[in-house]
């Protein structure tokens, strides 16, 4: 199974020692949040420059803020950097956040994001772009980098941004989708979507919070104090109901080894090709916590 796992907000040189651990030990990737170390392009240019082979990706780059131009320039500078290709996951983020934060307008993002991700998605591609929208307008004659195609998926949870994924980007990141949403709804839509475009069948990157822990009581009860900030935004409350849930701690993947090792391999059964952990450590025992976890997942490896 291809298991990747969230970077979290520690110190760059312990991002450093999870990233050369984790390529040791058989993990495929490293996602990147929007926040982590308050731009996680650059903390994937140094992380990128101690590994070798692990995929290093965003999850995701917030579109509304960057330009897509600077962002594909941006992109193609830490790959540079590295010597090698990063997955650019990207997503319109929240109303919330883009509009309560930055002042920002947030009436359409489907419109939106899908002048956007055709600009950006161009972009990575090594082609040349010249596009009049009516949110976006580029005109860039000159690929950014050197040409080679950088991966791009969106995280999409609506039909229209199912849709943009398949069409114009390699697929899609999704976060709290469980093994029932991606079935359901996800799956079967972006494939559709991209096979009509004439594309490849898309890359689906499945990630949700998983605790190894034998009181599933407690280990949801935990995780309800961290998660109750997803709760009320409209974009995690469709995909929490799309997998017949109520919260984000609902969606929790824990159990004992056994019923976690089960339940990853529920996402890659119901469509997922990777997933990736936000280890939650609970109990009186933080470090034992995400150590029990780490071991579990390891087992899943290959």
């Amino acid at each position: 199974m291809r298991i990747g796992l969230a970077a979290t907000n520690q110190s760059l040189d312990e991002l450093v020692g999870l990233a050369t651990s984790m390529e040791a030990d058989g993990f495929t990737s490293l996602w990147f949040g929007n926040t982590i170390l308050g731009d996680p392009l650059v903390g994937m240019a140094i992380v990128g420059r101690a590994t070798t082979t692990l995929e290093l990706g965003t999850s995701v780059l917030q579109t509304y803020p960057c330009h897509p131009v600077l962002q594909a320039n941006r992109v193609a500078a830490v790959a540079a950097a590295i010597g090698r290709s990063i997955t650019v996951g990207i997503g319109p983020s929240h109303e919330q956040a883009i509009t309560g934060m930055f002042g920002l307008p947030y009436d359409h993002p489907g419109r939106n994001t899908e002048e956007y991700t055709r600009i950006l998605a161009q972009l990575l591609r090594g082609e040349a772009v010249d596009f009049d929208g009516v949110d976006w307008t580029a005109h860039s004659p000159s690929p950014v980098g050197n040409g080679a195609p950088l991966p791009l998926l969106l995280s999409a949870m609506s039909p229209r941004m199912l849709r943009i994924a398949g069409e114009f980007a390699d697929g899609t990141i999704t976060f709290l989708a469980t093994p029932k949403a991606l079935e359901s709804h996800i799956v079967h839509r972006i494939r559709a979507a991209a096979a009509g475009a004439g594309r490849p069948e898309p890359r689906i990157v499945a990630g949700l919070p998983v605790a190894v822990h034998d009181d599933v009581d407690e280990a949801r009860a935990a995780y309800a104090g961290r998660s109750a900030i997803f709760d009320p935004l409209p974009n995690y409350q469709r995909v929490i109901a799309l997998g017949g849930k109520e919260r984000a701690a609902d969606v929790l993947i824990t159990g004992n080894e056994r019923s976690v090792q089960r339940q990853l391999q529920a996402l890659i059964d119901a469509g997922a090709t990777d997933v990736w952990v936000g280890i939650t450590p609970v109990g009186p025992d933080p470090v034992a916590s995400r150590a029990r976890t780490l071991d579990a997942l390891r087992d899943l490896i290959g």
